[in-house]
């Protein structure tokens, strides 16, 4: 299982290539979480909010070569057997990661937008009245982050 105490959608070894003068390829144990990618033996992960693509570098011999591209701009370079499909279960959780933080974004602006003209447009209404609209929207907004987590 992931050691951040999410469930680990996929597990298995990756290979790493070291950032030193060799550049050698070093084995990982790594797992795939809805969180990021995880590498257990050094409790080191690659967050998906900080990561900005994973880019399929080339299919070679028995190894598929790919490299996770992070926010700040520093590149990773991995590699696997190609049967193992580690770079279409990154870009895949990634995708997933951004959609659901897109989604939730939209959704608590949307309930303070609501909530703001909800008190604008209701000044008839009692305080009690629009703030009670307001943390309704609010529920509803943490409810799906409930469901999408």
């Amino acid at each position: 299982a992931a050691s951040g105490g999410c469930k680990a959608l996929k597990e298995g070894v990756l290979e790493k290539r070291s950032d030193g003068l060799l550049q050698l390829w070093k084995k990982k144990s790594a797992a795939a979480a809805a969180a990021g990618l995880e590498t257990p033996a050094k409790l080191k992960e690659l967050h998906f909010s900080n990561m900005k693509t994973v880019d399929c570098v080339e299919r070679k011999g028995k190894y598929m070569y790919f490299t996770v591209v992070m926010a700040e701009g520093k590149e990773i370079d991995f590699r696997c057997p190609q049967d193992q499909g580690w770079n279409a279960e990154i870009t895949l959780q990634m995708v997933q990661y951004k959609n659901r933080q897109a989604i939730l974004a939209v959704n608590w602006h949307g309930a303070v937008a609501w909530g703001t003209i909800v008190g604008e447009r209701a000044r008839g209404w009692s305080k009690k009245n629009r703030e009670l609209r307001f943390f309704r929207a609010v529920i509803q907004c943490h409810s799906l982050l409930s469901r999408l987590n």
